[in-house]
């Protein structure tokens, strides 16, 4: 079998860490087994979809790495979905209901008083032909529900292990609004069909509607996907993510520095049994990747693990890669700079900081204005990687300094700060001139 899974967004707005592990497991699984990676676009919502919210999701897939080997929009595929839908009526298996959402509501309050599930009680069923006019003519329009065969649906689950769902405790789903536009289901399950899809991979949400696409699957004459219901994303503290998203956009998060490879080599790995470890590439995370190795327990994200992992990946780059875009955000000290201050930068934005330190003006910090100015007097005459060690040995042998007490206010002078790369490459990038003004206090 070969294997075909699809990621399907709405181009309705853009796509966060959440959209992304789901593309991101569907890619890895897909080019693991040698198979086709599906991008299909849900825009069956015609007034709230945009091609710029399109164009959005291509480019942050495709800065991602997560090429895409083929491409479809649902709204291209109409005629499809009416035919599907036309078949379901001549079967019995869609059929018009008129309840307005007040009367469906009043009907569940009901039946949880009499202690029944609060679903759809198929009433529209009972309908007779003349009952059906009588309510269009008084300017109902219907919506159409799929009658489920109320008996259980099973499966095996590639993450959950065995499903099983009694359909008798569903409702019958709304497949086609009042309107006469589609609702997700039926469009996917067609879609599913004619593409053959092979695996569906998505969260754990849709395992509810997971047993009712089995049944319409079925009801066309198809065979069931595999599934794989993986668990949902929550914050590190544990709570939901949903009103956070907005913030955790792929476009915001790139904007903010943030490596491909970092989003990639982390939502590859949350809540499943590897740690979560930089990769450089995508094809380390396509190796490593396994159903087997994901838990059933919420995945939890952490801005600041993310951040992290962004941190040893620039570690680890070099400026061959990202020469063009230090250039683009204003960094001009080349590969010396970036040699002398890539351990110390979190994101590609923290290099224009750098930049600005070394290059000045910077308000010294002087604790000891005596200390310092003897320091500038032993300053060398020219200055290299090497000069700083050079220069420390000869302020400790002059003023009996050592440790901290000899290196802490030499930093805070020449960088107007605590903390910082290691200062033998960053003093011969500052210069002998600068270096000696700061250290009199001089903000250059």
């Amino acid at each position: 079998m070969s294997v075909v899974v699809r990621f399907a967004p709405s181009p309705t707005g853009k796509i966060h860490v959440g959209n992304v592990r789901t593309a991101l497991q569907n890619y890895l699984f897909a080019k693991g087994q040698g198979g086709h990676f599906l991008l299909r676009i849900d825009d069956t919502d015609t007034e709230r979809s945009t091609k710029e919210y399109e164009a959005g999701i291509e480019k942050d897939l495709a800065w991602l790495g997560m090429q895409w080997d083929s491409k479809e929009n649902q709204s291209d595929r109409f005629a499809r979905y009416d035919a599907a839908a036309e078949a379901l009526k001549a079967a019995g298996l869609l059929y018009p209901a008129y309840e307005t959402g007040e009367e469906l509501d009043r009907q569940r309050k009901l039946r949880r008083a009499q202690g029944l599930p609060p679903v759809y009680d198929r009433s529209a069923l009972k309908l007779t032909d003349a009952d059906r006019e009588k309510l269009e003519a008084e300017g109902r329009k219907p919506h159409w529900r799929f009658k489920l065969s109320q008996e259980t649906v099973e499966w095996e689950d590639q993450v959950r292990g065995h499903q099983t769902i009694d359909t008798a405790s569903l409702s019958d789903p709304v497949l086609i609004r009042a309107d006469g536009t589609y609702l997700y289901t039926l469009p996917s399950v067609v879609d599913d069909i004619e593409l053959k899809v092979t695996h569906v991979i998505r969260g754990e949400d849709h395992v509810t509607n997971s047993a009712a696409q089995a049944e319409i699957f079925r009801a066309l004459g198809a065979e069931v996907p595999h599934y794989a219901h993986t668990p949902l994303l929550v914050g590190a503290d544990g709570s939901k993510l949903s009103k956070r998203l907005g913030t955790l956009a792929v476009s915001e998060l790139r904007e903010e520095g943030i490596e491909a490879m970092a989003i990639n080599s982390l939502l590859a790995k949350l809540g499943t049994s590897d740690p979560a470890e930089p990769r450089m590439t995508m094809d380390a995370l396509i190796k490593e990747f396994s159903f087997e190795k994901i838990g059933r327990a919420p995945a939890r994200f952490d801005p600041a693990e993310l951040r992290h992992i962004n941190a040893r990946i620039l570690h680890e780059t070099s400026y061959a890669e990202v020469k063009d875009r230090l250039e683009a955000l204003g960094v001009t000290g080349g590969e010396p700079l970036w040699n002398a201050v890539r351990a110390n930068v979190e994101t590609l934005n923290d290099m224009k900081t750098w930049q600005d330190i070394i290059d000045g003006p910077v308000t010294p910090e002087i604790e000891d204005a005596g200390f310092a100015e003897e320091a500038a007097k032993l300053l060398p005459g020219t200055l290299d990687d090497s000069s700083w060690g050079d220069w420390t040995n000869a302020v400790k042998e002059a003023t009996g300094r050592k440790g901290r007490d000899l290196f802490m206010p030499l930093r805070k002078a020449l960088l107007g700060q605590a903390q910082g790369p290691e200062m033998g490459p960053v003093l011969a990038l500052i210069g002998r001139e600068k270096a000696a003004a700061r250290l009199k206090g001089q903000k250059v």
